[in-house]
């Protein structure tokens, strides 16, 4: 597998774009050599779904589209990014035992704690922000046979 490879696709601010954002990631996730179905795949299609989420409920219209971009460093380290052009970071809001929402942030922060990953929210030039997931690759690297 090469050292470096980059995915990446820009959706509409549509509710129907969170299922688009998880094939498309799952798809790379397979050409990249992940098993389709493993635990890893499972949890990085849920990050994402919540990423891409936040990306539609949260911007108030006023980010039109968003982008997933995905990178995988020397088959150690996977980076997952959701950016929109809305200037405000999501916020961490108390979740009430009966509300339907807002629990997204403390699901990715869970979930990329619980595979030795890291969160950061990154301002964009264009005065938006990246939400970014950095996991370890979990993938066994083929080797050939001697």
């Amino acid at each position: 597998m090469a050292d470096h490879q980059e995915a990446s696709v820009t959706l509409p601010s549509d509710p129907a774009s969170v299922s688009a954002a998880r094939r498309y990631v799952a798809s790379v996730l397979t050409e990249w050599g992940m098993a389709p179905g493993s635990d890893e795949a499972d949890t990085v299609r849920l990050i994402v779904s919540e990423l891409a989420t936040n990306a539609v409920q949260h911007t108030l219209g006023q980010s039109p589209t968003f982008t997933v971009d995905m990178e995988l460093e020397r088959d150690e380290r996977l980076r997952i990014g959701v950016t929109d052009s809305h200037p405000r970071y999501p916020k961490r809001l108390p979740a009430a035992v009966q509300q339907d929402n807002g629990r997204g942030m403390v699901i990715i922060r869970c979930l990329t704690a619980e595979y030795g990953g890291t969160l950061t929210v990154r301002p964009t030039p264009e005065g938006g922000k990246t939400v970014l997931i950095t996991l370890p690759w979990v993938v066994p690297v083929s080797r050939p046979a001697c």
